[in-house]
């Protein structure tokens, strides 16, 4: 069925009273199927599915993706087949609505793991216990969503914000289930396709498959006599390196250097990521050229100089000779700072440069309300979820989440009680932010706290890292809980059991990313069972939001004077430029393409994964210019199932990337 929308003279002159009131005659699906058994389920196991598919993404990357239309469209073309084959009922697109809630809940509970929690890890060379990161990311995550339904009467129901995340997933939800369904398994098809291709690929390259199909099922060892299982390599250029090595010829090099330092010193190399070609797609031409021109800078000229010229001085052997220098170690002594620079001043100055958006964010809460309004029958009293919830829940979680942070992580208690005004003003600018234009600032607003809390405690990093974690969260989570309630609104359900279903969504994304987050980042020794934290940072995961963090932490602690004049001096130029390229975005309203951020990110990213980025880009925009037409074939498959193709790309490669871990740490 079609959408009703007010228009926006009823939307500026209607009382709330009457929006809500028209909204329950026209809008609300009375008792249709919502929360349900399957639905919840469903939700549950598919969340959990893409918060770990979500965790292998974010410790490679640094970032997080949704998922709210991957889980719509894999939940609709799942019990659409079930229904055919005669073995249940079809969702409803209610049901289907509440098991997105519950899915992208899941998928926002890998955040911290990749980021303040694991800076902290790092900064104070401790492992947190499992049982306190899980305990920790429930309550926080919880306290998000109760400071989100105070919001949401004002800037879902009265103000009507558009909220085009949110959107987007209603109009997707509302095709599916009208006349137009076929569009919605031809998505759902192209999506398992492109996960089957993704995932083939990564079983090839994977040891840990390899070894279990071929010694462990096929028995290859004991007919021919072999001592290792063969596989492809995910560097794809170890095969050129081989063949310049056994040919030695001039024509074929052997090896390429940057002033004298070999590429494959910091990393640059070639290979087939199918999971980071999918993130590239999504991420579109001109982010993910920001993000080439950020690894070219930081891998391919700042680190073979800063090498050539001594500003960065290789360990030595104990023979006396030099240890080639790794990336990892690179960024550590010098090449972190600049990126850090250019994220904190570029996210910073996009935030400030919005003031609209901030101010708007209190005048739409606080704005007096019409007296006529006051008088009149609350119609959804019902269905809403009761803001006393809120006002008690909020100082029992706010104390739960004050006294972890003071108890597990050692913050000081008088400063994470400082900081909860200044966490609930932030998640109300994420939360407006959110609104206006589906773009979170958590790093930003959590920035904001960390440099805030560092300059009233410079020597405790924990105090730093976790109030700034607790305001991503809680700012995180409800901007995201609201914009999950925005197509619920669109189709008539009912708030109160998606705020249910948001924290069901916060147990399975905890219940599965964090056990996962061991396993993948720290690992346990086979002999001993020791976890060590220098495993969490490798070839593999190259944890760039971690990095981030902690680098922020450690100048707070460390202060400016402690870097050589070199960083310095590259912070500045790196700050500058920042500043100049947000300053020429607002000026060209957009049009101008670098970013600090981008940049920033792809000077800490692995330089392969920023390829493999790059190239999924290049690789989409090039098919969408070439399939213009909007009645094409190409134009069905390369533009309009742009996402489904790219969700499927991660989310194959991760669940085998995933599988391979875990084979590796339980099958000898």
């Amino acid at each position: 069925m079609a959408i009703h929308e007010l228009t926006e003279e009823q939307t500026r002159t209607w009382t709330r009273a009457q929006k809500d009131q028209w909204w329950f005659d026209n809008v609300f699906r009375g008792n249709l199927p919502q929360l349900t058994w399957r639905s919840g389920i469903t939700g549950f196991l598919l969340g959990g599915v893409l918060s770990a598919t979500n965790l292998y993404i974010g410790g490679k990357s640094g970032i997080t993706l949704g998922v709210g239309l991957t889980s719509v469209i894999l939940a609709f073309a799942m019990f659409k087949a079930l229904s055919s084959m005669g073995l249940g009922k079809d969702f409803t697109i209610l049901e289907n609505n509440a098991m997105q809630s519950i899915a992208t809940a899941a998928g926002y509970m890998t955040a911290p793991l990749i980021s303040s929690l694991a800076a902290l890890m790092l900064m104070t060379n401790t492992i947190i216990p499992w049982w306190q990161i899980l305990l920790w990311n429930c309550v926080i995550s919880i306290l998000g969503v109760l400071v989100a339904f105070p919001m949401k009467r004002r800037f879902i129901n009265d103000d009507q914000l558009p909220f085009p995340e949110g959107r987007a997933c209603g109009v997707v939800l509302d095709t599916l289930y009208s006349s137009e369904a076929k569009s919605g398994l031809f998505k759902a098809r192209m999506l398992a396709l492109a996960a089957g291709v993704s995932g083939t690929w990564q079983l090839l390259i994977s040891d840990g498959w390899m070894r279990l199909f071929q010694f462990k099922i096929l028995h290859l060892h004991k007919i021919f006599d072999i001592q290792s299982a063969w596989h492809l390599r995910e560097n794809l250029d170890h095969y050129y390196y081989a063949l310049a090595t056994k040919l030695d010829t001039v024509f074929l090099p052997k090896s390429f250097k940057i002033f004298d330092t070999d590429i494959r010193t910091m990393d640059i190399r070639f290979g087939g990521e199918f999971a980071m070609v999918g993130v590239g797609g999504l991420m579109g031409i001109r982010t993910s050229t920001g993000v080439l021109l950020g690894t070219l800078l930081n891998f391919a000229l700042l680190g073979p100089l800063m090498l050539h010229l001594g500003e960065v001085v290789p360990r030595l052997a104990a023979d006396g000779t030099p240890i080639p220098i790794s990336r990892p170690e690179f960024i550590n002594l010098w090449g972190l700072w600049w990126p850090i620079t250019a994220m904190v001043v570029g996210s910073m100055v996009g935030l400030l440069a919005k003031p609209k958006m901030i101010i708007s964010a209190f005048t739409n809460l606080f704005r007096k309300k019409d007296p006529s309004a006051v008088k009149e029958t609350d119609v959804l009293k019902h269905i809403e979820l009761p803001l006393w919830i809120s006002f008690v829940g909020i100082p029992i979680f706010g104390a739960l989440g004050a006294w972890m942070a003071h108890d597990f992580f050692g913050a000081k208690w008088s400063l994470v009680l400082v900081s909860f005004p200044l966490i609930f003003i932030l998640s109300m600018i994420a939360a407006n932010s959110m609104a206006l234009t589906s773009w979170t600032p958590t790093g930003a607003l959590s920035k904001i706290t960390q440099f805030s809390m560092g300059a009233l405690d410079h020597t405790n990093p924990a105090t730093n890292l976790s109030i700034a974690g607790m305001t991503g969260e809680v700012a995180g989570n409800s901007a995201n809980l609201l914009s999950d309630i925005k197509p619920g609104y669109m189709l008539g359900a009912k708030p109160r059991q998606q705020a249910i279903g948001h924290i069901i969504g916060i147990v399975a994304g905890a219940l599965a990313s964090t056990p996962l987050f061991y396993l993948l980042f720290l690992p346990a020794d086979k002999e001993t069972g020791a976890r060590n934290l220098d495993s969490m940072i490798s070839e593999q995961f190259g944890m760039p939001a971690a990095l981030q963090w902690k680098g922020v932490a450690e100048f707070i602690a460390r202060g400016v004077g402690s870097l050589p004049n070199s960083v310095i001096i590259a912070m500045g130029v790196a700050g500058v430029l920042a500043l100049a390229f947000e300053i020429l975005k607002i000026v060209t309203k957009g049009r101008f393409p670098l970013s600090g951020i981008t940049i920033g990110l792809g000077a800490v990213l692995p330089p392969q994964a920023c390829f493999c980025m790059f190239g999924g880009a290049l690789f989409f925009h090039w098919m969408s210019l070439r399939h213009k037409e909007k009645d094409s074939r190409g134009h069905a498959i390369w533009v309009e199932c742009l996402e489904p193709i790219c969700a499927g790309l991660i989310t194959g490669a991760a669940l085998i990337g995933i599988g391979n871990m875990l084979i590796n740490a339980f099958i000898p």
